[in-house]
């Protein structure tokens, strides 16, 4: 159970993936309109980020309604599996810095995992391929909790696999709505530029406890330790 309070010591840190731990969002944007495409229907120009915040199934079962598909939410989530795996062995690299930041955490003793709507073998795969995925002591998906991220369960059960509390667990993620479920839950935030959303920083500036523009100057993270 979370208990609202002044953290003392950080006992862990829980990271998204896409946007976060990776520069992979511009990847995401154009898996909807690639898609749809190859099924002879023409996106909205707004998909992407009508998509942005849902699930997988989510996005699949919205984009089935929308464009009239007569196929299921697990030929869709299966498409774009394929075309997002070839993306993340062979194109998607870790945002400037994170190596650094990972690092750091682990000098200092502090458990890390992951909490992302992206499948866990396509997070294994691409931390694997950059060499960090060994600094993660688990993986939490969307699927694990059964909700998205406008729900809290990810990020406790995120917690609850470092054994560590909410208010003294730090989460890093550059999405507006993921950061206020966060929040709102009693974690500690850091609010992670991306420029997949560039034009919702001033909200992400006033959630989080502490905002960061890039991984190049981690004083100030460095100071919660």
């Amino acid at each position: 159970m979370c208990e609202e309070g002044t953290p003392v010591v950080i006992q862990g840190a829980i990271f998204d993936m896409d946007g976060t731990l990776t520069d992979s969002n511009p990847y995401w944007d154009r898996v909807p309109e690639a898609f749809l495409a190859a099924h002879g229907r023409k996106a909205a120009p707004d998909l992407a980020r009508t998509v942005f915040s849902m699930t997988l199934p989510e996005a699949a079962d919205y984009i089935i309604k929308e464009y009239s598909l007569e196929m299921s939410a697990e030929d869709i989530i299966s498409g774009v599996y394929e075309t997002m795996e070839r993306f993340y062995m062979e194109e998607v690299e870790l945002k400037p810095g994170v190596r650094r930041l990972l690092e750091l955490l682990s000098e200092r003793k502090i458990p890390m995992t992951v909490a992302t709507v992206t499948g866990r073998d396509l997070v294994e795969k691409v931390l694997g391929r950059h060499g960090v995925l060994s600094f993660f002591e688990s993986i939490v998906t969307t699927d694990d909790a059964g909700v998205g991220k406008h729900d809290p369960a990810v990020y406790r059960m995120a917690a609850e696999r470092i054994g560590s509390s909410c208010d003294r667990t730090m989460v890093l993620e550059d999405a507006p709505h993921a950061l206020m479920t966060a929040k709102n839950a009693g974690f500690i935030t850091i609010g992670v530029y991306d420029e997949a959303s560039a034009d919702a920083q001033d909200k992400i500036r006033e959630t989080a406890d502490l905002y960061l523009p890039d991984y190049k100057d981690l004083s100030g993270l460095m100071k919660l330790l």
